[in-house]
């Protein structure tokens, strides 16, 4: 299911009024930078921290419940189902550890981003279950014939970090059935592109990048459906019931995903979430990725236009990909920096991931570029 409003309380002007990026910024996949909403959040925290001490503290520590529900309401999930966590890479290696004691083999991408893959190998080193590559776009059909009885769990990214494409969750949730567990690396996607929301039974994003919240807090969801399945692997004395009421230890985990924290999270950070996540409530997801995908087929189709190759002509995620034969990446990257056209570079791909505030017309700006180097080619 995609998760989006039908009655947006927010224009889509009055959202792109929050953002103050640079012109040419097309690096949402490696940060987002923070809307004027977050960014008076951050500010009011650090001098709530500074001034009042325990009421302060209080306070932002109520703010916990307000952001859980926006990000379970965005998850599609009940709010016992969300907890946060410091970061993405926190919530996989909780679901890794949750996973650990059951015997069996898990699927995982090879050429994945590494968050999604070291908790993985970690976990298999000390008795976990043990990590069976998947190669190429991760879909039914790469998923199929690595199927059998061993097989307890997959893991794959909602949208691949450098080739943006959309990975089919609904699809692959359906192929491995309610037996196996779906662990989905949201960060690409979450806060700015609809997916398969409903098909992940368990999930990791944090905030810095399309959800444009800043660091220090990732949403972990683990929905009832999978939760027998699953140990408090990595579960802290925030994970269990009463840890402060003098009674011995151990205590009872905690119902729903808080029983996998490690400690508390940091409440500036939830709160920056939760504010995050509210503004793409008020808009709605649909219009978000709606102009994302506009402007990234801009980008694209300029590139194309003169000669580039693509690895994706339209990816289905916020992010694509390009090289120019017979240029030197390295001197293209820095003409690219140059002109204001802010990219991230790897293996002599370049990566575009506009936001919906991006402006269109940068397309043109990097169409020159590339003719540039097109014809000193």
């Amino acid at each position: 299911m995609n998760v989006h409003i039908a009655n947006p309380a927010l224009s889509m002007d009055a959202y792109l009024g929050q953002f103050a990026e640079p012109e040419g910024y097309l690096d949402f996949a490696r940060f987002g930078p923070v809307s004027a909403a977050v960014s008076e959040r951050m500010a009011l925290s650090a001098r709530m921290v500074h001034s009042e001490g325990g009421r302060g503290l209080a306070t932002l520590e109520g703010l916990h419940v307000p952001s859980r529900a926006a990000a379970a309401r965005l998850l599609a999930a009940e709010e016992h189902e969300v907890a946060f966590v410091g970061s993405t890479s926190h919530g996989l290696f909780a679901a890794a550890q949750a996973l650990s004691r059951r015997s069996g083999v898990i699927l995982v991408p090879r050429n994945d981003f590494p968050s999604n893959v070291y908790p993985w190998l970690r976990a298999a080193e000390r008795g976990g279950l043990q990590v069976r590559w998947m190669d190429g776009p991760v879909t039914p059909d790469s998923i199929r014939p690595l199927l059998d009885d061993t097989v307890k769990a997959v893991a794959v990214s909602a949208v691949d970090s450098f080739t943006g494409a959309l990975a089919p969750l609904a699809a692959i949730k359906e192929l491995i059935g309610s037996q196996r567990v779906l662990v989905v690396d949201a960060v690409q996607a979450f806060g700015a592109v609809e997916f398969d929301v409903d098909a992940a039974d368990v999930l990791a994003s944090g905030g810095q990048k399309w959800l444009r919240a800043g660091w220090g807090a990732a949403a972990l969801l683990v929905r009832d459906r999978v939760a027998d399945m699953l140990e408090p692997g990595l579960g802290g004395w925030s994970g269990v019931q009463n840890p402060l009421n003098g009674e011995p230890h151990p205590h009872e985990p905690l119902r729903g995903a808080a029983a996998h924290t490690l400690t508390n999270p940091d409440p500036a950070a939830v709160a920056a979430y939760g504010v995050a996540a509210g503004l793409v409530l008020q808009v709605g997801l649909r219009q978000i990725h709606g102009r994302i995908t506009e402007t990234l087929a801009a980008l694209l189709d300029a590139a194309a236009g003169q000669g580039a190759q693509l690895r994706y002509p339209r990816p289905g995620g916020g992010i694509g990909s390009f090289t120019m034969p017979g240029a030197d990446p390295v001197a293209l990257n820095a003409a690219l920096a140059q002109a204001g056209v802010t990219t991230t570079m790897r293996d002599g791909w370049h990566r575009l991931a506009p936001h919906a505030s991006t402006d269109a017309q940068i397309a043109d700006a990097l169409a020159g570029v590339l003719a540039r180097h097109a014809h000193a080619a």
